[in-house]
């Protein structure tokens, strides 16, 4: 359920976390499904299939996404810009950002884009997920994009064990050390909330994590030590 609060903003869910009041309704959880879908699609594989120009770092124009969506499905008749900056600011990864009139995805593309994410403030280590049958390649050869352009990393562990679970229920993670990484010339962008993209990473900056409890932060202190980064 998408609504927002007149005093705090679009929130999901059924009432406002900071007042516990209901607020305006915007879209039940079937049409931001629906939604999403179509964004994640539109802005990270096929543009061309919605008649959409896409610039080299991944822009569009959002007027054109929203009348492209109205001639593509009569069911989202009542879209409008608000419901798209409602999406984009409650997205719990971050996956889009909206820069004056135009949208674009953070990551997770299969199109050729030149994204001009933030490069400063990285963690020194991050996390990918793998599993049992790829983990020996990986820490042979390394990590490169599969079905993406860039590979994606994660910000703790857990954020990494959640991303792995979409393909397996058990997935091993890998850390990253990706203040040598940068030091060796590898470029890594925050790209989400909690996802970092590079080219590649090579095998000398990947260490299996034989364990859950080997010391790495969660989430929550992974976040943290971010805004603390940044205040610096």
């Amino acid at each position: 359920m998408l609504r927002q609060c007149l005093e705090h903003g679009y929130f999901r869910g059924n009432k406002c976390p900071t007042c516990n009041q209901k607020g305006r309704f915007l879209m039940n959880d079937d049409e931001l499904n629906g939604l999403g879908r179509i964004l994640a699609g539109v802005l990270r594989h096929f543009p061309e299939k919605f008649k959409l120009e896409m610039d080299n770092q991944g822009w569009v124009v959002i007027s054109e996404l929203i009348n492209a969506i109205h001639m593509r499905s009569n069911q989202y008749h009542w879209f409008r810009p608000h419901h798209l900056l409602a999406i984009v600011e409650t997205d719990p990864k971050g996956r889009y950002q909206i820069r004056d009139n135009l949208i674009r995805a953070t990551y997770g593309h299969s199109i050729d884009v030149d994204l001009d994410l933030p490069t400063d403030n990285i963690p020194e280590r991050l996390y990918y997920p793998t599993t049992r049958e790829e983990v020996d390649l990986l820490m042979e050869t390394g990590i490169k994009p599969s079905d993406r352009k860039q590979v994606h990393l994660s910000l703790s562990f857990e954020a990494a064990e959640t991303a792995g679970k979409v393909r397996v229920p058990n997935p091993l993670i890998l850390e990253i050390d990706a203040k040598s990484s940068i030091k060796a010339g590898h470029v890594i962008k925050h790209a989400g909330t909690t996802v970092f993209t590079t080219l590649e990473v090579p095998p000398k900056f990947i260490h299996l994590l034989t364990e859950k409890n080997e010391k790495s932060p969660t989430e929550t202190e992974a976040k943290n030590n971010q805004n603390v980064k940044s205040e610096v």
